[in-house]
């Protein structure tokens, strides 16, 4: 499990705008709180993280303009750099994944996904590594000209079972697809989503049957059914994520425009979770029998301002929100019946961008 043993807490953040990079965080197993242990500021802005199975190794996006991807030994009480950070041919990652002995980013100013093979020691490219760095480009626009003039690759996910990968890109309003059967990723399809809605981020239902996609420029989620054995996604309903909100119209008292950025979704698959910025809140939607017709049930304040990122506690029973702006981890007890959550702390960090648990 690593330093100290129990969950681990890591939280990305921004260092250009005062973050002090990758700071990890013992878990109290009894109140979910977090205790600093250490950080480490080698990576420049690692703005999302990403464990290794064991518990040992983290990868950290560098979301620069020049772009890179770096490893980290966790089994200390602050990270410590594995080589250095390496580049990814991309600019501006945003999220990564990890499959078939590959680090894989979205990159999100280039509109493309790098694919990085892992050497012996757990470093992209390190010794033993196999093969060379691969970007797969994508293409195509949207229909806002400021933020969809082009592609933007904002997070790639690996589906149930590990033979797909899916790539959301919020310019093209599509999801791509990708086989992994082969070792690295080679293209498989897309999926086109409704245009303008600006899908950022997904989360797979536990059944693996579903995915949710949610919008960044259009606050709705979009659910799609998922062909395992095709690799196919099929877009079926698109909901309004915030309670009382039509899709692409904020509530009366929003002080702005919504920009959702985050999705979970609970382990038995009865509910799900929106971060929200704009209107600094969390929004709870229930998710129906047939993992169809989500609803939107609650929305609560976020305990902080301009949420980025959601995570949920390897249990399930908390929720734990990176507030960018008011710099801050704030957490969440979940109420099992109605999955509204209730703020049960908060940690300082500065400029804070994700929180992954190992």
């Amino acid at each position: 499990m690593g330093y100290g043993g129990g969950h681990r807490a890591f939280i990305g953040s921004f260092t250009s705008a005062g973050g002090h990079g990758i700071t990890a965080a013992a878990v109290d197993p009894g109140t979910g709180a977090l205790t600093i242990t250490g950080a480490t500021a080698e990576v420049p802005d690692p703005s999302f993280l990403a464990p290794a199975p064991g518990g040992t190794v983290l990868y950290a996006v560098s979301e620069t303009p020049d772009g890179a991807v770096a490893a980290l030994d966790i089994t200390g009480p602050a990270p410590r750099l594995i080589g250095g950070p390496v580049p990814v041919r991309g600019a501006g990652p945003t999220h990564l994944a990890l499959a078939a002995g590959h680090v894989i980013t979205a990159n999100y100013g280039s509109g493309s996904v790098s694919v990085l093979p892992l050497g012996a020691d757990g470093a992209p490219g390190g010794p033993g590594a196999r093969g060379a760095l691969t970007v797969l480009e994508h293409a195509g626009a949207g229909p806002d000209p400021e933020r969809q003039e082009g592609p933007h690759a904002h997070q790639v996910v690996v589906a149930p079972g590990g033979r797909w990968l899916l790539a959301v890109d919020l310019g093209t309003d599509s999801v791509h697809v990708h086989d992994l059967s082969g070792g690295a990723p080679a293209r498989h399809g897309e999926t086109a989503l409704p245009p303008g809605t600006g899908p950022r981020h997904l989360a797979f239902h536990p059944a693996g049957s579903h995915v949710y996609v949610l919008g960044e420029l259009e606050p709705t989620l979009t659910v799609c059914r998922w062909d395992a054995a095709a690799g196919t996604l099929e877009p079926l309903h698109r909901t309004g994520v915030l309670s009382g909100a039509l899709p692409g119209v904020p509530p009366a008292d929003a002080p702005s425009r919504n920009y959702p950025s985050g999705i979970a979704v609970a382990p038995d698959g009865r509910f799900a979770w929106a971060a929200v910025r704009g209107g600094d809140s969390l929004a709870v939607l229930a998710l129906d029998d047939g993992r169809e017709k989500p609803e939107p049930v609650a929305t609560v304040p976020c305990g902080g301002h301009w949420p980025r990122d959601l995570a949920l506690d390897p249990e399930g029973r908390r929720l734990y929100v990176a507030n960018e702006r008011s710099g801050d981890v704030t957490w969440f007890d979940l109420d099992p019946t109605t999955g509204v959550p209730t703020r049960a702390g908060a940690v300082e960090a500065p400029a804070a961008s994700c929180v992954v648990f190992a």
